[in-house]
């Protein structure tokens, strides 16, 4: 079962428990304690949640909302699986406890390269470049 969705479906709070999970998994990724592979890609999973920035615009009808909705709660049901449960249990108590999310310029970021690789592969396959 996906964690984000333990507690009461509405959208209000659907919205904030992901937003609770990723500070979590944000907290997680920065702990020594996490293993190295979980760490990297706890800080993807964070990064993309937290960032203003999604791969699917969210004005594209349906395929918009798919990242917030699937993507980022499946990136944070497979990280929780990747570390020890009292760890991340420590740190969604953190997050939970937390009055504001962090920002993420680093999100931001990896998700502007990303785009630019997929438009200069795209460039490249259609013979612009």
């Amino acid at each position: 079962m996906v964690p984000v969705l333990r507690d009461n479906l509405s959208l209000d709070s659907l919205a904030r428990r992901i937003r609770v999970e990723a500070h979590a998994a944000w907290l997680c990724a920065r702990d020594p304690r996490t293993p190295w592979y979980a760490r990297v890609f706890g800080l993807l999973i964070a990064a993309y949640a937290l960032s203003p920035i999604d791969l699917v615009p969210d004005f594209i009808p349906v395929l918009g909302l798919l990242d917030d909705a699937i993507l980022v709660p499946a990136g944070i049901w497979l990280f929780v699986k990747m570390v020890p449960r009292e760890l991340f249990e420590e740190h969604r108590a953190k997050a939970a406890a937390a009055a504001e999310r962090p920002a993420s310029p680093w999100g931001a970021v990896i998700v502007v390269v990303l785009w630019i690789l997929a438009a200069l592969l795209a460039a490249r396959l259609l013979g612009f470049v």
